[in-house]
């Protein structure tokens, strides 16, 4: 590294994103160091499976790749990307046939939160690996509302239109996550 680019200011995502539209790698390659660990992080809270989580991360950027031309500025690219990432995991649910799991259809459901979840910044590590392990034995319907809506903290109206089913569906969904996430943290705690 040259004294040059040491003092040079970083470019903005932005400023690289247009550049990468223009055929830039070395810009495309700064985007993928700067952005690679949030989206895996998202991808492996939504699928619960690392393996998956990493094609899905690799699936996202080569997605970027071909439409960063697309890329207008008009809201943060974080949040460009982010939308990017929520789309190619629904798609992939979509395309493992965890539709028809999707789509049973219980009308509305009181709101509830399994006790102890309300902030996991605050709970214990331990706490927070139990409801990480037990996150990845949701199925993938319940655990994809549940992320989209208690850790994303998207509205069951957004989360709707994301998966394409009914608000009614969205909020079920959600309330059968949160029991089934307590039967399962229950059976951790019981088997220590």
């Amino acid at each position: 590294m040259t004294v040059a680019e040491v003092d040079r200011p970083q470019e903005s995502d932005f400023e690289l994103a247009k550049k990468a539209a223009g055929g830039d790698g070395k810009a495309f390659e700064e985007l993928y160091r700067r952005h690679y660990r949030r989206v895996y992080a998202l991808t492996l809270r939504m699928m619960g499976n690392p393996t998956e989580a990493e094609d899905m991360t690799q699936d996202v950027f080569l997605q970027l790749y071909n439409k960063i031309g697309m890329f207008r500025g008009e809201s943060a690219f974080t949040t460009w990307l982010h939308r990017m990432t929520v789309n190619q995991v629904l798609m992939h649910f979509r395309k493992k046939s965890t539709r028809s799991e999707l789509l049973t259809e219980e009308g509305e459901t009181p709101i509830q939160i399994v006790k102890g979840t309300e902030n996991p910044g605050t709970m214990p590590v331990i706490d927070r690996i139990s409801l990480e392990r037990a996150l990845q034995q949701l199925p993938p319907g319940y655990r994809t509302v549940f992320v989209l809506h208690d850790v994303e903290g998207y509205e069951h109206y957004e989360i709707s239109g994301m998966l394409g089913i009914a608000e009614g569906t969205s909020k079920s969904q959600l309330h059968k996550a949160r029991l089934k996430l307590r039967q399962l943290i229950r059976e951790q705690a019981a088997s220590k």
